[in-house]
C-alpha cells in the first residue's frame, strides 16, 4: 500500500468498496489492513485518488450528490460565434509578428545611411529643445534652425525631449508655463518641419505621450525617428565609414565627468566615432582611443535650449552648459584619425569652418 506493489484494478475496486461500506474512517482502514497490513489512511487516500479520481471522504460519505437535472425553458439561445481568430491562425500571426520585430531590431543595431554629398559634412546636434517651456531660448533656437538650413552639408540631429509633455503627477506643471498643451503641439510640429532630420531620438519626455505624434510629423520629411537611441553608419562616396551612436542618455554618471556615460561605453568596448547624448542639460566632451585600432571615439554630452530650469534651480544644480547645441564636422578624406571628426561648440564658427573645409575640398577637385 506504500506504493511499492502495483495493485490490480480488482484490488483497487475491493479497497474502494470497503471504504464505501464503512461507517467511519478508522473502520475502513481497519478492514483494509486485514488484507493489507501495511495500509494506512494516508496510503489508501493517495491510492484511491490516483486510481479512481475520487477522494477518500467522498467515497466514505456515499460520493458526491447527483447533479440536478438541467433546467428547461421554452426558448433556446443561439450560440455566439467565437470572438477571436482560430488558434492556428493566431499562432501563425504571432510568429509572423515576431519575425518582423526581430528583423527590425536586427536592422536597428546599425542603420546604414548613404551620404550623397562629396567632401566634409557636419552634424548639428540640438540639445534637449523643450520648445514649449517658458525657459526655452526660442530666439537662439530659431537662429540655429535658419543657420542649419542655410549651410550646405550641415545635417540636423535631435537627442530628444522636444517638448515638456507633462503627464501624471507632473501634469500640474502646465500651470507654471504659459504654453497650453495645444500650443505645445503646434510648436512641436513647427520645429520638426524645419529640417529633414538625420536622426531624431525620442527622449523620456517624448515617450510619455506624444511619441506617435512625433513620428507622424517627422514622417512628412522622411526623417529617421528612434526610441531612446539611434546608431548610424554614415557611408561616404569615397568609401569612408563613420559610425554615430546617439542616445537620449548613456547609463552612468560621475561628479567628475559630465560625459561619463559615453566615456564608459567607449572605454568598455563600444566602437563608434561619435557617442552623443542629452537628457541631463549639461555639456561635456572626452576622447577615447582604441589602442588596438587607433580609432578615436568622441564622447559628447550636449545640454539644452531650456536655459532657465525650475527643477535645476530647486535642487541647486550648477551650470555645466557650454551651449544648447554642438556640431561635429566629419572629413571623410582626412589623412589622419585626428582629422576625421572635429567637435565645435559655437554653431556660427562651425558653419564657417565647414564652409572653408568644403571650399578647400572643391578647390582640390578642380586642381588635383
Amino acid at each position: 500500500m506504500s506504493g511499492t506493489p502495483q495493485y490490480s484494478d480488482e484490488q483497487v475496486t475491493w479497497i474502494r468498496d470497503r471504504v464505501a461500506e464503512a461507517e467511519t474512517r478508522d473502520e475502513a482502514v481497519e478492514v483494509i489492513q486485514g488484507a493489507y497490513p501495511a495500509a494506512t489512511y494516508q496510503s489508501v487516500r493517495v491510492l484511491l485518488k490516483a486510481r479512481t479520481g475520487e477522494t477518500f471522504g467522498a467515497i466514505l460519505n456515499g460520493g458526491p450528490p447527483e447533479p440536478p437535472p438541467p433546467a428547461t425553458a421554452p426558448f433556446e439561445v443561439e450560440p455566439l460565434p467565437p470572438e477571436g481568430i482560430p488558434m492556428e491562425e493566431l499562432l501563425d500571426d504571432r510568429c509572423r509578428r515576431y519575425k518582423l520585430k526581430a528583423a527590425r531590431k536586427e536592422a536597428e543595431k546599425l542603420i546604414e545611411v548613404e551620404i550623397k554629398l562629396d567632401g566634409p559634412i557636419a552634424l548639428f546636434h540640438y540639445g534637449d529643445p523643450h520648445v514649449d517651456d517658458d525657459g526655452c531660448d526660442l530666439p537662439t533656437l530659431r537662429r540655429h534652425a535658419a543657420l542649419v538650413q542655410q549651410t550646405e552639408g550641415m545635417f540636423a540631429c535631435n537627442v530628444g525631449d522636444t517638448t515638456n509633455n507633462w503627464i501624471g503627477r507632473l501634469a500640474h506643471l502646465y500651470k507654471d508655463q504659459s504654453t497650453s498643451l495645444a500650443d505645445a503641439r503646434r510648436l512641436l510640429e513647427w520645429f520638426l518641419s524645419q529640417h529633414r532630420w538625420l536622426y531624431l531620438v525620442l527622449g523620456n519626455h517624448d515617450e510619455w505621450r506624444d511619441s506617435e505624434l512625433i513620428r507622424q510629423f517627422a514622417a512628412r520629411t522622411s526623417s529617421l525617428v528612434q526610441s531612446h537611441s539611434a546608431r548610424l553608419a554614415l557611408n561616404f562616396p569615397n568609401g569612408k565609414r563613420v559610425t554615430v551612436c546617439a542616445r537620449h542618455n548613456f547609463k552612468g554618471h560621475s561628479m567628475y565627468n559630465t560625459a561619463h556615460g559615453q566615456n564608459k561605453a567607449a572605454t568598455f568596448g563600444q566602437r563608434d566615432h561619435i557617442l552623443i547624448a542629452g537628457h541631463t542639460h549639461t555639456s561635456g566632451y572626452n576622447i577615447v582611443k582604441d589602442q588596438l585600432t587607433g580609432m578615436l571615439s568622441h564622447c559628447v554630452q550636449v545640454a539644452s535650449y531650456k536655459t532657465h530650469d525650475r527643477y535645476a534651480e530647486e535642487h541647486g544644480f550648477k551650470d555645466h552648459s557650454f551651449g544648447p547645441c554642438v556640431t561635429t564636422i566629419i572629413d571623410p578624406d582626412a589623412a589622419e584619425e585626428t582629422g576625421l571628426v572635429q567637435t565645435i561648440w559655437n554653431p556660427e564658427l562651425a558653419a564657417l569652418t565647414l564652409g572653408a573645409m568644403r571650399a578647400r575640398y572643391a578647390a582640390k577637385q578642380r586642381c588635383p
